[in-house]
This record gives C-alpha cells, structure tokens and sequence, in this order.
C-alpha cells in the first residue's frame, strides 16, 4: 500500500464525517442558508490567501525545479482560479465578493491556517506537503460525490461549484500531491512518515471543523475594539 493510500484509509471516518456534513448536504439540496455561504467566504479568502504563503515557504524546500513549478502553479490557481467557486457562493447569497475580503480570521480558521504555516516552517517538504493535502483532496472528493449523487444541471444553484472541485484540473493537483507525498515517503524515516501521518491527520480533521465554523458563523468568543490586530491572515 502507497503511503498516500494509508493516509486516505486512517482519514477514512474524517472524510465521511464531511461527506455528512449538514454544511455539504445544503450544497447538495442547494439550500445552504445565506449567513452560512457569506461566513465560509469570508473565511476561505483568509485562509487561501495564507495557503499561498505556505507554498511560497515549500518552494523554499524544494530540491528540483519540478517541484517549484507544481507549488508555483498552486499559488496561480488558488489566486486565478478559486475565485470562481466563491463567486457562485456569493450569487447564491446575493453579496458582493469584494465585500467580504479582509475579515479576520475566526478561531478555527485561524487554527488551522497557524498548524499549516507551523508543520511548513518547522518540518520536511513531505510533511508540508501532507498537511497541505487535504484541502484539494476533500474539495476534490465532495465534488465527485455531489456529482454522481446529485447529478447537478444548470438549475441548481451550487452547479458551478460543485463541477469545479470535480473536473480534471482538481483530479490532477490532487494526484500531484498524493504522488509527491509517495515519493517523500520514501526516503523519509519511520518519525518523519509519522508526522506526516499526524499532519494529514489533523488538518483533514480541521478541515472538517473549517465546514462547522462556516455553518455555526463561528467568532470569537468577546468583541473588542480592534479584533484584527492579530487575529488575521496578515
């Protein structure tokens, strides 16, 4: 078994849990409330905009010219190219996209986002590309699902997003990953393969809570007068 396969099979109960989610069974209904779809937009701005610079650092990483491409064209498709399912969320909910940029980032988001850029700064290219992973790897797997199981036609409302994270670009970035992980996996030792396991592990789990915090608008706890000062993306 590749070493990609045994992190889906330990992720396996995770990726059900999303597939369950009540935020990604509104997709599929196309009912999502409102509040919801503005919350998780807000959100995943912040949380792309640090995904980049968690890729900027793993270029750092890098030993072939191969691999700083793949991380450079990551950081082009998640700044060219997801904006487009965010555009669907936000027509669904009647908002303007430039209205929700800049928000600061809620606890969880905020957590996980810290997880990445801490398993970048202090780990191996195998255990940055692990704790990447899932972000592509869920996405790509719920908009396969919704599509065999919904079947979405031009009426639904979350079409676009759904046929985004199910075409072949999301298929291949997904399969880079899950191929360069294999390949890292080999050289590394058994606690290098156990960080990986463990980084894997962790943000699929938050990805899971980045759906939660989406759907419950999740804050912190206690207003105060300048709630950005350390709490954003920057």
């Amino acid at each position: 078994m590749k070493f990609s396969e045994q992190l889906r099979k330990e992720a396996d109960p995770i990726f059900e849990a999303i597939f369950k989610h009540p935020f990604i069974e509104g997709i599929a209904r196309g009912d999502v409330p409102k509040e919801a779809l503005i919350h998780y937009v807000k959100q995943d701005y912040e949380y792309l905009s640090t995904f980049c610079r968690i890729y900027g650092l793993a270029v750092s990483q890098c030993e072939s010219r191969e691999d700083m491409m793949f991380f450079q064209e990551q950081i082009a498709f998640v700044l060219n190219e997801e904006v487009h399912p965010h555009n669907n969320f936000c027509e669904v909910a009647g908002v303007n996209y430039d209205d929700l940029q800049h928000a600061p980032l809620a606890p969880t988001a905020h957590h996980y986002t810290r997880h990445m850029l801490e398993a970048a700064s202090n780990g191996s290219l195998g255990e940055t590309l692990a704790a990447l992973a899932p972000c592509p790897w869920t996405y790509w797997e719920i908009g396969e699902r919704l599509t065999k199981e919904v079947k979405p036609g031009a009426d639904h409302p979350f079409a676009e997003w759904i046929s985004f994270y199910a075409n072949d670009e999301v298929a291949q970035i997904t399969q880079t990953f899950k191929d360069k992980i294999d390949k890292c996996a080999e050289k590394a030792s058994e606690k290098e393969r156990e960080q990986m396991m463990a980084h894997f592990l962790k943000s699929t789990q938050l990805e899971h809570q980045f759906w939660t915090m989406a759907y419950e608008q999740e804050t912190w706890p206690v207003e105060t007068k300048h709630p950005t000062l350390a709490i954003t993306s920057e």
